[in-house]
């Protein structure tokens, strides 16, 4: 019996084999806790990323983006359960492993870099020692050359004074600096999986060039796999490979970047790439309610921070201060609220001095004044509800309290557009843009006449930027507010703005009408701000990064 198979004539060579991916979710779904039961959040998912790939992950506010990042290190938030499917991370399951070897993998192969950094940090502990503390526990370095290469990570993020900056705590820099400081702590120990969650919403347009090619050059270099959350569509369009869309907690579509970019499939999809077209008309006013005149401010007996800086808001305008980390735009917000008094100058209200210290001045000047932060994430007490963060200052300022208490913060939640089903909700029931509105309530419930916002649509998606920058341009119209707007986002500007100040190290570079501002010719400083806003183009990074002499990798 001839048992010889027959000669094939023609056959298609076997395709080779797919290497094995690093880590691969199937089935993924996750619950979270509210309204005394259990409520979807990822709702059956997949994803599969390989040793030096990045994945995008892009969504609005709510979508599961940072739920599904955090999963794919075996992590579930406190209220948060994991109630189905698998995590395979270089062939072991994280769900099913015990959690002192998860804990093991945690800061040393995988590693997460959060999006609020500020609230991230040990505020008792220096920051080298918080950079190098997973690499040196694990044994993966010494701590010698641990804190070594934390200053040399330091110095390719393009922070100051990296041989010398790790000795500062959390507070004693900015929040772009501390946003590359946790990025150096996630690359410490060269791991093989990075998360990056909102990396560079802190970060001027400027200092995120640099931190976007530093993060890509690491990854490149060490062939680290990563996953890229975020709602700016530019920046993921500069970082990753592939882009998978979420909403509600499912996946909308995914496609390689530059497929995606040309060619989405889903009308979804389609509307985040709509460029944002709301841009307000600027209108002139020498109704000035608010002036700074020559302020110089120095924290404590250090360098000086603002240098004869003057600015004037007109009342029901809106004036943008944009500048690069560090230049002193929230340190000028602090001089305004009396937080920090300044070393010279003078502030002036309604034509009137204000005491330059926070303490001196009335109840009433301090309704007057109101500001919105940041991170809402920290602006916030986590133990208290909607109902109390919102009605501390309708008790305080107007003596509200019991049933007119709860029909005014009724009333504030209707303005800012939630309803009063969110009185007893705690922040950590929130999405980020519900945060921030919470926070522009609390504003609103002193009944201001001014409100400074320190970068307050940062950490938003594009479809929630647009819904709070029109919720407080509604506000100013329907009650005269003015705003100070402190933002790196030049969108923002050009959508909010009646005038610009520019800020570089302490000083103003120029200021005035929006339009005239944003029109050539330009000052360097400004021309490089304005050339510095990514573009939705995958190699736009590469090219100006080679315009500008530094050849990427």
């Amino acid at each position: 019996m001839n048992t010889e198979l027959p000669e094939v004539t023609g056959a298609t060579p076997a395709p080779k084999p797919q290497p094995t991916p690093l880590l691969e979710i199937r089935g993924l779904k996750i619950e979270g806790f509210a309204d005394e039961k259990w409520n979807p959040i990822i709702k059956g998912v997949d994803l599969t990323l390989h040793k030096g790939e990045v994945l995008g992950l892009i969504g609005e506010s709510g979508a599961g983006k940072s739920t599904l990042g955090l999963a794919a290190m075996g992590f579930a938030r406190s209220g948060v359960r994991i109630s189905g499917g698998s995590v395979t991370f270089d062939g072991m399951n994280l769900l099913t492993m015990p959690e002192r070897k998860r804990r093991k993998l945690w800061g040393t192969r995988m590693t997460y870099v959060a999006q609020s950094a500020a609230a991230s940090f040990n505020p008792a502990h220096r920051l080298i020692d918080q950079t190098v503390a997973a690499a040196v526990r694990e044994g993966l370095k010494s701590e010698s050359e641990a804190i070594a290469d934390a200053k040399a990570l330091y110095a390719q993020l393009q922070l100051p004074d990296p041989e010398h900056i790790g000795t500062r705590y959390p507070h004693q820099v900015s929040g772009g600096q501390l946003q590359r400081v946790m990025t150096a702590m996630a690359m410490s120990g060269r791991p093989d999986l990075i998360v990056f969650d909102e990396p560079t919403t802190a970060l001027d347009v400027t200092t995120q060039v640099e931190v976007l090619m530093s993060m890509r050059k690491i990854v490149e270099e060490f062939d680290t796999a990563a996953i890229y959350i975020t709602h700016d569509l530019a920046v993921v369009a500069q970082m990753a490979d592939r882009i998978k869309v979420l909403r509600y907690g499912e996946e909308v579509e995914e496609a390689e970047t530059r497929e995606m970019l040309a060619h989405p499939k889903q009308d979804y999809t389609k509307s985040l790439w709509s460029v944002r077209s709301l841009r307000k008309q600027a209108a002139p006013s020498d109704d000035v309610v608010l002036r700074a005149q020559g302020i110089d401010a120095a924290y404590g007996n250090k360098v000086q921070v603002l240098h004869d800086v003057s600015i004037d808001l007109p009342r029901g305008r809106t004036v943008a201060i944009v500048g690069e980390s560090g230049s002193g735009k929230s340190t000028m917000a602090k001089v305004i609220t009396g937080l920090l008094p300044p070393a010279r100058g003078e502030i002036a209200f309604e034509g009137a001095p204000l005491p330059p210290r926070l303490k001196d001045r009335t109840k009433d000047q301090l309704r007057r004044i109101q500001m919105i932060y940041q991170m809402a994430d920290t602006a916030m007490n986590p133990r208290q509800t909607v109902g109390e963060i919102i009605g501390r200052p309708l008790a305080f300022y107007h003596g509200l309290k019991g049933r007119a208490l709860e029909r005014r913060t009724g009333e504030l939640l209707e303005q800012i557009e939630l309803d009063e089903g969110f009185y007893d909700r705690l922040p950590s029931e929130l999405s980020g843009g519900q945060k921030q509105r919470i926070c522009i309530a609390r504003a609103l419930a002193a009944e201001p006449e001014v409100i400074l916002c320190d970068e307050v649509t940062s950490a938003l998606d594009q479809i929630v930027q647009e819904g709070i920058l029109k919720l407080l341009m509604r506000l100013q119209r329907e009650k005269g507010i003015a705003y100070l707007f402190i933002t790196h986002d030049i969108a923002t500007v050009e959508a909010i703005a009646d005038e610009i100040v520019v800020m570089y190290q302490g000083r103003v570079v120029e200021q005035g009408l929006k339009d005239r501002i944003l029109s050539p010719p330009h000052p360097a400083y400004t021309e490089l701000l304005l050339s510095s806003v990514p573009e939705m183009d995958p190699d736009w990074l590469t090219k100006l990064m080679e315009e500008r002499g530094q050849r990427p990798s």
